[in-house]
């Protein structure tokens, strides 16, 4: 059986880690290769850095960070944020990040997902996917959240893995930063309806919100950032109830 992850996100704005609440809010909580080299102490099984202003603002995601990053860890990282053409992948892999994620710049152009997995393979591409529930319908924005498009979360979703995408990593910004739990019932759907890992983001607030994620829920991977950056729950202490629970994860 294939082991769960367990991978603490850390949001980039301004070479600064920062939070918020529904993707609003924002406040700094940290250095991105300071808190990246912790996580890879304590056992996280890999990071996700997403540069969230990058999109929106026309800037690349800073190759520098991603170096000094590559530099202090031993455990794989994706970096997204900005990337919108086979150059920036090339460039940011070159750096040393291990995965690429794509966002905004694969809904605007689809094609970027073949390119990718076609020169490096789809195993380091993942295509991220914020959505909304709008009318009951599952509505994927861009540009960190603040744009609605016309794309369905399950049927980009499957389009992407068609394409080449290697994961999905969805985000439920209605449950963002909220602690609330992550909403399961939607997850196993999701999971149920691709044949590559998804990466459940977006509610946790609690050990059994992750528990109930990857069992009830299906993901191969919980994606966290609040209870991570404020102590809240250890990742070793988090394994340690999952293996209780019957969930196989690695542990130190």
């Amino acid at each position: 059986m294939v082991a769960k992850r367990i991978i603490p996100c850390l949001d980039v704005k301004n070479g600064q880690v920062v939070k918020g609440i529904n993707f609003e809010g924002l406040r700094e909580v940290g250095d991105p290769v300071e808190m990246g080299a912790k996580y890879s102490a304590e056992g996280a099984d890999e990071l996700v850095y997403l540069d969230i202003s990058a999109s929106a603002e026309g800037r690349r995601t800073f190759t520098e960070i991603v170096n000094r990053i590559a530099r202090r860890i031993n455990i794989p990282f994706t970096v997204g944020g900005g990337i919108s053409t086979l150059a920036d992948a090339d460039r940011l892999l070159g750096a040393g990040a291990d995965k690429i994620s794509v966002n905004s710049a694969a809904i605007a152009r689809p094609e970027l997902i073949n390119e990718i997995a076609g020169h490096y393979g789809n195993q380091f591409v993942v295509c991220a996917i914020d959505a909304k529930c709008i009318d009951g319908k599952w509505v994927a924005t861009t540009h960190g959240g603040t744009r609605l498009t016309d794309r369905e979360l399950f049927s980009w979703a499957h389009e992407a893995q068609e394409r080449g995408a290697g994961e999905i990593l969805f985000t439920s910004m209605d449950h963002d930063g909220t602690k609330a739990g992550y909403p399961c019932g939607l997850y196993a759907r999701l999971c149920d309806s691709l044949s590559i890992p998804v990466i459940a983001s977006g509610g946790a607030g609690n050990i059994g919100h992750i528990v109930e994620v990857l069992s009830a829920g299906k993901a191969d991977a919980a994606l966290a950032a609040s209870i991570f950056h404020y102590g809240e729950i250890g990742i070793q202490e988090l394994k340690e109830e999952l293996r209780r629970n019957n969930i196989n994860v690695r542990l130190l």
